[in-house]
C-alpha cells in the first residue's frame, strides 16, 4: 500500500508543479488553491509513505515522478519541445524509478 500512495503523490506533485503556471504568480485565487492543496496532499502522503519506505529511495522514486509527469504534460499542455534527447533522457529517469522500485523488493 505504501507504493500506491507514493504513487499517488507522485502524481499530486505534477499536479501542484503544473498549478504553479496557472496561478499566474499567485494572482488567480482558484489555481493558487488548487495549486496548494494539491501541495499539501503530496506532502502528506509521501510522508505517510516514508512511515514504511526508506527515505532516499522514496523521496527519489517520488522526484522522478513529478519530474518525468510535470515535463510530459508540459508537452501537451504547453507546447514544450518535445525532441529525441528529450523524451530519451525521460526515460532514463523513468527506468530509475524502475530500478529503484526493484531494488527495493
Amino acid at each position: 500500500m505504501s507504493w500506491v500512495i507514493l504513487f499517488i503523490a507522485g502524481l499530486l506533485e505534477v499536479a501542484w508543479a503544473v498549478g504553479l503556471k496557472y496561478t499566474d504568480g499567485f494572482t488567480k485565487l482558484w489555481p493558487t488553491v488548487g495549486t496548494t492543496v494539491a501541495l499539501v496532499g503530496s506532502f502528506v502522503l509521501l510522508g505517510l509513505a516514508l512511515k514504511i519506505l526508506p527515505v532516499g529511495t522514496a523521496y527519489a522514486i517520488w522526484v522522478g515522478i513529478g519530474a518525468v509527469g510535470t515535463a510530459i504534460m508540459g508537452m501537451f499542455l504547453f507546447g514544450e519541445s518535445a525532441d529525441v534527447l528529450k523524451l530519451v533522457s525521460l526515460g532514463l529517469i523513468c527506468a530509475g524509478i524502475v530500478g529503484l522500485k526493484l531494488a527495493h523488493g
